[in-house]
């Protein structure tokens, strides 16, 4: 009679754990060597695609930062507290957000968080006060980092916080939806529209030099108009394509390529194409070499 041991044995299926310890030669020595790992652990089937796609994404949260997901102030759905119910309502309606920044003069003066559900006493009392409606609005600075943030949100119980540059200004606005999004994909609801005013946003300020964060789906016909490029649409449709044919695989996060002076991040990918890039002109460096 075998034993366990022998090949005729019935010995079981070695765990998760033991089959994916056995692929490491050696402890990896950094995250890009984790990742790695990881992508081994995939062709060989110990973890499913979705799987290491939430990895992957939990792994690139620790190195971003609130400017590199937020919506800057010129996207902002803001109520002013100045105005009436009458003319803030259809905005609230239209837009379909849960919370909405409530500011006083200009967008640098964020008095509080008003939220939708709230709002709703002003159908049955147009003359209600917003003031005492009013959420305490959460302030962080631009650089810090996602996984602190989403940490936060969840033991503060926030949703949303203001980000705001050196100089105390509002720089944009980001919920814990963008963090969750960038581990687990596109979280849609009845009230998310693909529309192309949102394809193409400025993630620092919308210079020449700055960074942007560009939806795949983007038509190259958009791009090159936004950009001034001249990218072929005869073989591809959408950048998220035309970015796929040059790396020739499936666009996984931290992927890269440079094209025409620019440079694309995959910034947010499940396991079957991109979902958002970051968009950035590459400086020439002075030996020659591309930034």
């Amino acid at each position: 009679m075998a034993t366990p041991e022998e090949p005729g044995g019935d010995s079981p299926r070695p765990s998760l754990l033991k089959r994916l310890s056995a692929l490491l030669v050696r402890s990896p020595e950094d995250r890009a060597e984790l990742v790695e790992v990881l992508r081994a652990a995939h062709q060989h089937d110990l973890i499913d695609a979705d799987a290491l796609s939430m990895i992957e994404g939990v792994l690139q949260v620790g190195e971003m930062s609130a400017r590199d997901l937020m919506v800057p102030r010129s996207q902002m759905d803001v109520i002013d507290i100045a105005q009436s119910a009458t003319q803030y309502l259809p905005k609230v309606i239209e837009t379909g957000h849960s919370r909405f920044p409530v500011v006083e003069g200009d967008r640098d003066h964020v008095i509080g968080i008003a939220h939708s559900k709230d709002l709703l006493r002003l159908f049955a009392e147009p003359d209600l006060d917003l003031r005492p409606l009013l959420r305490p609005v959460v302030f962080i600075p631009e650089s810090k980092r996602l996984n602190v943030l989403l940490r936060d949100f969840r033991i503060n119980r926030n949703h949303m916080a203001i980000v705001v540059d050196e100089y105390g200004g509002v720089a944009g606005i980001i919920t814990i939806e963008d963090v969750l999004e960038q581990i687990v994909g596109d979280i849609e609801d009845e009230f998310d529209f693909d529309e192309e005013s949102d394809n193409i946003v400025a993630a620092e300020g919308a210079t020449a030099g700055g960074r942007f964060r560009v939806k795949a789906n983007t038509s190259i016909e958009q791009f090159n108009v936004s950009f001034g490029t001249q990218f072929p649409d005869d073989e591809f449709d959408t950048i998220g394509g035309l970015v796929t044919d040059q790396l020739g695989h499936v666009p996984r996060r931290g992927d890269h390529v440079l094209l025409s002076g620019l440079r694309f991040d995959v910034i947010r990918a499940d396991a079957r194409h991109a979902q958002l890039l970051l968009v950035s002109r590459v400086v020439p460096d002075p030996a020659g070499d591309p930034a």
